[in-house]
């Protein structure tokens, strides 16, 4: 019992349902994980199988008029579900890095203005001049080249890759508790996926960070999960350490997965 109250992020019964028009439609249905501190959970399933809404149940940012979610959800034994300053949370305590970076920045906005109102929208201490010191040191740490000239761009003036990096950096420079990416690597090319993969590592052993991962890739799966939970149709199936997953699958719809994903022929 001792080593289960040492979780980080713990979730608990979590069942989301939406409102139609005639009845309750279920999303997800009794979800249960917990992520120790430094520790990746990754999540798989195909699309539609509720990884997204799970996500999105944690961050609170699904329309509580349309959307019923019951259960769970602690960050540091702390209550999320209904909680009203969930945006002082958001960012600092829970960073979201997405699978599309041009949607998570403003475009009439440069990166420099979005990074900075970042960092001072949770440390209301610094100057704009420091939060910018700030940004261009945690851009370095991330190997992101010329900081302070990235600062100054628009984001459509970067490719994605690169957004996706500073996006990483932006969820970095606050040492948050837990970041959730959902599906980070999905529009990269193979030498963004691998730079975006080392960051989130870098991220992890440097800070501790807890991250749930969330991807249909099972490639990238087993290059940084520690543990995996498969879900299908808004259940979990299956959880286990990812060795175990890979190497003895239980479920027949964990097999399926893994049965499917590409092999290189020699």
């Amino acid at each position: 019992m001792e080593e289960k109250d040492q979780s980080i992020l713990r979730v608990k019964d979590l069942s989301v349902q939406v409102k139609t028009k005639d009845c309750m439609v279920p999303l997800v249905q009794n979800v249960h994980f917990e992520i120790d501190q430094g520790k990746v959970l990754g999540l798989v399933g195909e699309s539609g199988s509720g990884k997204t809404v799970t996500s999105m149940a944690i961050l609170q940012l699904l329309d509580r008029d349309n959307v019923d979610i019951q259960g769970s959800m602690t960050l540091k034994g702390k209550e999320l579900n209904g909680l009203n300053n969930m945006r002082e949370i958001r960012g600092k305590d829970i960073a979201f890095i997405t699978q599309n970076p041009m949607n998570a920045f403003t475009p009439v906005f440069t990166v420099g203005q979005q990074f900075v109102e970042t960092i001072r929208a949770h440390n209301y201490s610094l100057t704009k001049k420091e939060a910018k010191e700030l940004a261009i040191d945690v851009m370095r740490d991330v190997n992101l080249p010329d900081p302070a000239k990235i600062l100054k761009n628009y984001p459509f003036q970067l490719s994605g890759g690169m957004l996706q990096r500073v996006m990483i950096a932006m969820a970095a420079c606050l040492h948050p508790t837990v970041i959730i990416a959902d599906e980070p690597t999905t529009a990269l090319d193979l030498h963004n996926q691998l730079l975006v993969l080392r960051l989130l590592d870098k991220i992890r052993s440097e800070y501790g960070t807890s991250i749930l991962l969330i991807s249909h890739d099972l490639g990238v799966i087993a290059e940084m999960a520690d543990d995996v939970a498969v879900m299908k149709q808004g259940k979990i199936v299956e959880k286990a350490n990812v060795f175990d997953l890979f190497d003895h699958p239980q479920h027949e719809y964990t097999k399926k997965l893994l049965r499917t994903r590409p092999t290189i022929q020699v």
